[in-house]
């Protein structure tokens, strides 16, 4: 009996470490989801801030070049991106809430029915142990009992047949022989009710109560499995789930990159830069040898050097190309009359365009004074119509200004 004993008690234990085991198991595979969740965050976080810093600047240079079909393709890109980051948020949001906080959950749940499992266990162990004392007390009772019986029963035997001895302590030998006989019988029917509960409870206790509690432990075990195979792959389902949309962020970069058009990028540049100047006709041929070759007067040869010298002037300056004569780099006169005429034509259409642009801000605003002019007559307590004036009369001088600039250049537009 106590090897068995000990037997059981070493599953318990073994049992106890493997489920221990399997807790800190799950534990730390939800902590790898968690890190895995701050890498997915983290990385959607650095392209977004990466698609933020490369999108062009309003109002400079590089929102000018937008009209590139590369520098749009390249916009593309960064918009795509952003949206790629959302995916990687949309993971990270997923494994956190479908995987990492369900199996912290579950983990308290498991550690609470782990725990309930085992003191179960223990108290059985617990209950048998206590009748397998109380079976060992009564046996060793009965032991004593007889051997007291024994004793007892041979000093009777003794005194009766001492011829020495009176009959009182014969008799009173007899006497305590009986008690003790009794005592062994009683010692002896305890045992054996002792023996049968014993073993009754020690077949409930191997048959029935520790086979049930280890099948509970079992199932513990293998939900436990299951639940880290579910896990795993909710894993792979939560990357799977976000494929297609990323799949179409990379179409949307493959589509940009198939959008870009270099004939259409330097039509514009050729747009941009066209001068206007008419092409130069051809150079002529200047013949210095002439002169020489000619016999003419001191005063007619100097004055071919003369002439000479201005022909030659000439023909420095006609053999300046055009196309590369330096320009200018400061702001140049307000009509634009440094720039070629193409380029000054398009100055002057886009200097016309923003004083347009500004006069109809002024008109917004000067609207929206007399409205609220209109209220003031109509509701005196809510302020005093004169009070609107001098803006309105601002604004009109303003405006009047703006009409008078955009004339000018509209005059010379023309």
């Amino acid at each position: 009996m106590g090897d068995c004993w000990s037997n059981t008690k070493d599953q318990f234990d073994n049992l106890e470490k493997h489920t221990q085991w399997g807790i800190e198991f799950v534990e730390r595979y939800n902590k790898f989801v968690k890190d895995r969740t701050d890498i997915e965050t983290s990385y959607a976080k650095q392209l977004r801030n990466l698609s933020k810093k490369y999108q062009p600047k309003r109002n400079s240079k590089e929102e000018e070049e937008q009209r590139y079909t590369s520098c749009q393709a390249f916009v593309t890109v960064l918009n795509e991106m952003n949206d790629y980051a959302g995916q990687h948020e949309v993971i990270a949001e997923n494994m956190s809430g479908l995987i990492y906080a369900e199996l912290s959950r579950y983990i308290q749940e498991l550690k609470q029915e782990r725990k309930l499992h085992f003191q179960e266990g223990r108290r059985a162990q617990q209950h048998i142990e206590s009748c397998w004392k109380q079976l060992e007390a009564s046996k060793r009772r009965f032991e004593r009992d007889c051997k007291e019986a024994e004793r007892a029963q041979f000093h009777f035997e003794k005194m009766d047949n001492d011829f020495n001895v009176t009959k009182a302590d014969v008799e009173k030998a007899r006497q305590q022989a009986q008690t003790r006989h009794q005592m062994a019988s009683d010692s002896k029917g305890e045992y054996s009710s002792s023996l049968q509960n014993f073993n009754k409870e020690q077949h409930e206790h191997y048959y029935t109560n520790i086979p049930n509690i280890f099948r509970k432990i079992q199932d513990l075990d293998e939900r436990r499995i299951v639940k880290i195979g579910e896990s795993v792959k909710t894993f792979s389902e939560v990357d799977r789930q976000v494929i297609p949309i990323i799949g179409k962020c990379l179409d949307g970069i493959t589509k940009a990159a198939e959008s870009i058009d270099e004939k259409h990028d330097t039509q514009l540049v050729v747009e941009a830069f066209k001068s206007g100047f008419e092409q130069p006709g051809d150079v002529d041929f200047e013949d210095f040898s002439e002169p020489i070759k000619r016999t003419v007067s001191e005063s007619s040869l100097s004055n071919s050097r003369s002439d000479g010298k201005q022909e030659s002037k000439s023909g420095k300056s006609k053999g300046k190309l055009w196309p590369f004569i330096k320009k200018n780099k400061g702001s140049g006169p307000e009509d634009f009359s440094h720039l070629p005429p193409e380029q000054r034509r398009k100055k002057l259409q886009q200097k016309i365009d923003e004083i347009t642009k500004e006069i109809q801000k002024e008109s917004d605003q000067r609207d929206g004074l007399t409205k609220m002019k209109d209220v003031y007559i109509k509701n005196p307590q809510m302020g005093r119509p004169e009070s609107v004036d001098p803006r309105l009369a601002e604004i009109e001088q303003t405006i009047e200004k703006l009409r008078q600039e955009s004339q000018k250049f509209e005059v010379i537009y023309e």
